[in-house]
């Protein structure tokens, strides 16, 4: 499998979003998350780190 799970990082560490995330989209300044169960959220945030081979995908919210 090649889902990924997204990190927000709060006070200066990782903490976990949402996991098993099949789809991620930018609108606006939200980005937009689905996982294979069809749990949806979205953020305000940027793309801060993508690590393909960690699975991992790490968000910096906006303010």
């Amino acid at each position: 499998m090649c889902e990924s799970n997204v990190y927000i990082i709060k006070n200066g560490k990782e903490e976990l979003f949402i996991e098993d995330v099949d789809l991620m989209e930018q609108k606006g300044d939200e980005i937009r998350v689905v996982n294979l169960f069809g749990e949806e959220k979205s953020i305000k945030a940027k793309i801060r780190r993508l690590s393909l081979v960690d699975h991992k995908i790490i968000l910096e919210p906006i303010k």
